[in-house]
């Protein structure tokens, strides 16, 4: 009874270790294997953490120069931001997060500095400094504030602003003016309309001193002019915004054309193409025209009438007796207030002479037509439209499609159409040409890309590529490493291993008594013999009393 007993204790021992006593009853081996497993995927737990933990990244800055890009750069080390490289090195990255506390952070430090300076370069004057050298760095400063405000412009992508700013001294009798030269850099598809280039003039001129807006030359990236020439070539040609409304003119009137025949010939089968002849001259003509009035009935507008009258008479001569009596003068007639008139008698001894005179003058009104008469600009002075139409395409029975030209009559019809889209006028001189001739398709070659080389999947796996790999090696290790490992501690104990726990446990029986060997006998010799002579019958024999098979006779 107390053997049976201390044998269930120990049982209880065994069983009460569990897990972690199969694991200490491990081969080193397995141990160390189990170990390095365990701390593997312990690791790529902890990267694939740190990796999520970082998210998007996204643009702090881009497009900026080399000496910019090193200073940002710097900062962030210094800062422990994370960061990255893209399209090159021209744009940095950081992540999502501390995009907006970076930049904070960086202004506050005067970064990015950028390549274009302003009058921030007045602030760090040197003593000693020559006048020749504080002239020099007004200017730059100038131009670096011109370039800043001309490239605020949402078309203007970058700009250089070059300044002539002669010395002015006063011995001089007569003083140079100054000039300016703007390089402008838009973006791609952008345009600067007349008003605007107006604008960079009348800025770059208000700007500077005694700069006159006629001395102000903008160009563009491609080295065309953009202001306005100078006087002795302006009409050397057409200006930017005068052959951008030839263009508008010329594209409307395509427009009309192919939306017209458009239902009438198909979808893809006409091409149109209009000239217009533009005439942007200016002229003012001043005439004046005198009419007099003319015919019986016409009416006479009297301008001024005058009429002078003089009238006079001489002194009657002395006559008769000299004394007091011929000295008097004749009295003037009298007549009755009523009754008969009498008549007047005039002296009959003397009298004086009277002389009559009389002007009469008349001005009248003549017609005058005073006409100007002021062209307008951008009239059309001619069209000219060319039009090729292609062969009508039949099908027959056999579902055969075949090009059939067309008729004349069908001809005259799309002419006449595209003579009223435009509005033909002969006197001018247009002109219209239909014409119908086979379009030659040629066959489109698609280069098709491999759906495992467009970017939208390339993204993709740049993105998963990480995560993916980390997975893949924690797979690696938990099957290579820790599964065989965890396979050996759970797998339960051999035959002989319990043979050998009931050894261990029968050492703390009491000795058993010592037995005398039993003496040999015959069949034992045989079997000595037998498995001496033939090993692997006896093999198999022992085989199958383990295994608990009957073996084969």
């Amino acid at each position: 009874m107390d053997n049976a007993a201390t044998l269930k204790n120990s049982n209880a021992v065994v069983g009460s270790d569990g897990f972690g006593a199969r694991i200490g009853a491990m081969p080193a081996r397995s141990k160390l294997t189990l170990a390095l497993g365990i701390a593997a995927l312990i690791g790529v737990v902890l990267a694939m953490t740190l990796w999520s933990s970082q998210g998007d990244y996204k643009v702090l800055y881009a497009n900026l120069s080399d000496k910019d890009g090193g200073a940002i750069i710097a900062q962030l080390s210094q800062m422990n931001v994370p960061y990255k490289h893209a399209d090159g090195g021209a744009a940095i990255l950081v992540p999502a997060s501390k995009v907006h506390d970076v930049r904070l952070k960086l202004a506050s430090a005067g970064l990015p500095k950028g390549s274009v300076v302003g009058f921030e370069l007045m602030d760090g004057a040197r003593f000693g400094q020559t006048q020749f050298q504080e002239r020099l760095t007004f200017q730059r400063g100038l131009e670096g504030e011109l370039t800043r405000s001309i490239t605020a412009m949402a078309a203007v992508q970058n700009a250089r602003v070059h300044l002539a700013l002669p010395n002015q001294n006063g011995f001089f009798r007569e003083q140079q003016k100054p000039s300016a030269s703007v390089l402008l850099s838009l973006h791609p598809g952008r345009t600067l309309d007349r008003a605007q280039i107006a604008g960079i003039i009348h800025l770059v001129a208000s700007s500077v001193p005694e700069m006159n807006p006629k001395a102000v030359s903008v160009l563009d990236q491609t080295g065309a002019l953009l202001s306005s020439p100078p006087e002795g070539n302006a009409g050397a040609g057409l200006d930017a915004q005068q052959l951008q409304y030839v263009g508008q003119i010329e594209a409307g009137y395509g427009k009309r054309i192919v939306e017209l025949l458009e239902p009438v010939v198909g979808r893809e089968n006409l091409r149109a193409t209009v000239t217009a002849d533009i005439d942007f001259s200016q002229s003012e003509a001043t005439s004046e025209e005198f009419k007099p009035n003319q015919g019986a009935d016409a009416s006479i507008a009297i301008r001024n009438q005058q009429t002078v009258e003089l009238s006079g008479s001489n002194g009657a001569a002395p006559s008769g007796i000299p004394g007091a009596a011929s000295n008097q003068p004749p009295q003037p007639a009298t007549a009755p207030l009523t009754g008969a008139a009498q008549p007047l008698h005039t002296a009959q001894n003397g009298g004086g002479a009277s002389n009559t005179r009389r002007d009469a003058a008349t001005t009248y009104e003549v017609d005058k037509t005073v006409r100007v008469t002021r062209n307008a600009t951008g009239t059309v002075k001619r069209l000219n439209a060319a039009v090729v139409v292609n062969h009508r395409a039949v099908t027959d029975a056999k579902g055969k499609t075949t090009q059939v030209p067309l008729t004349t009559d069908e001809l005259d019809k799309l002419t006449a159409l595209v003579r009223e889209s435009i509005g033909f006028n002969k006197e001018r001189g247009d002109s219209v040409k239909v014409i119908n001739a086979p379009f030659k398709i040629d066959p489109v070659q698609r280069n098709e890309v491999a759906w495992w080389k467009q970017p939208e999947v390339l993204d993709m796996l740049r993105a998963g590529a990480v995560p993916a790999g980390l997975g893949l090696v924690a797979l690696l290790v938990f099957f290579g490493l820790i599964r065989p490992a965890v396979r050996i501690a759970l797998a339960p104990p051999a035959p002989g291993s319990k043979l050998d726990t009931v050894v261990a446990d029968a050492e703390l029986l009491p000795a058993p008594v010592r037995l005398e060997p039993p003496r040999l006998s015959d069949q034992l010799i045989g079997a000595r013999a037998l498995a001496k002579e033939n090993p692997a019958a006896v093999a198999s024999i022992v085989r199958g009393w383990v295994s608990g098979e009957t073996p084969s006779t």
